[in-house]
């Protein structure tokens, strides 16, 4: 027979599992939201790469709760948005989406767990988003450009075409990754970041002191 002790340390158990699977739901639900608000950034990247705040709340929950949180929380994040919005790309676009993302949050969440100080997380911000670049090039070289040259039917040149616009020195593939992809996945990952960092702290404390106590 359980001992009272253990009932009520199995009962507080579940309580902030519900807790947790509550605030990672939350962080979802916002983070959707915000993928539907998205605007180029023109002097970087043609237009159709937009930047969006989704990775906010994903980050945000994720230095709250961990990495597997915060990788379930961009998980939902695309599955919201794919049953709402569909998908012009069979999927893959999104799934490249959460691969990218995965590549910010996992270094930065990974960095911050060792110690929990704004230095860590600066540094933690700065090491996922250099991954989240480095990736999303590769990515894009392989997987993304092909894959919207079949979906848009237009040759991947056209999309070097309209790098080169805006970056005389982007050339092919490999230099609209380089200097197309990468800049503008550098620039996400330092306003993501900045965001976060203004806004982890008071969120961190209301969630820990009134949610998780």
């Amino acid at each position: 027979m359980l001992s009272d002790t253990t009932t009520n340390h199995a009962l507080s158990k579940n309580s902030t599992n519900v807790r947790k699977m509550a605030i990672i739901a939350m962080f979802a639900a916002l983070s959707a939201v915000l993928m539907f608000f998205e605007f180029p950034i023109g002097f970087l990247a043609p237009s159709f790469y937009e930047l969006d705040f989704s990775e906010v709340p994903v980050l945000i929950g994720t230095f709250i709760l961990g990495p597997v949180a915060g990788i379930t929380i961009e998980l939902v994040k695309i599955l919201v948005k794919l049953v709402i919005k569909g998908t012009s790309t069979g999927g893959v676009g999104e799934l490249a989406n959460f691969l990218i993302g995965c590549s910010l949050i996992i270094p930065a969440s990974l960095i911050y767990k060792r110690k929990k100080t704004r230095k860590r997380a600066l540094v933690g911000i700065g090491i996922g988003t250099i991954t989240m670049a480095l990736f999303g090039a590769v990515l894009n070289a392989v997987v993304l450009l092909p894959v919207y040259s079949v979906a848009y039917g237009a040759p991947i040149d056209a999309f070097v075409q309209m790098g080169s616009v805006i970056n005389p020195m982007i050339n092919d593939i490999f230099t609209f990754c380089l200097f197309a992809v990468a800049p503008f996945n550098i620039f996400k990952g330092i306003v993501v970041g900045f965001i976060t960092f203004l806004l982890y702290k008071p969120l961190s404390s209301i969630i820990h002191s009134r949610v998780l106590k």
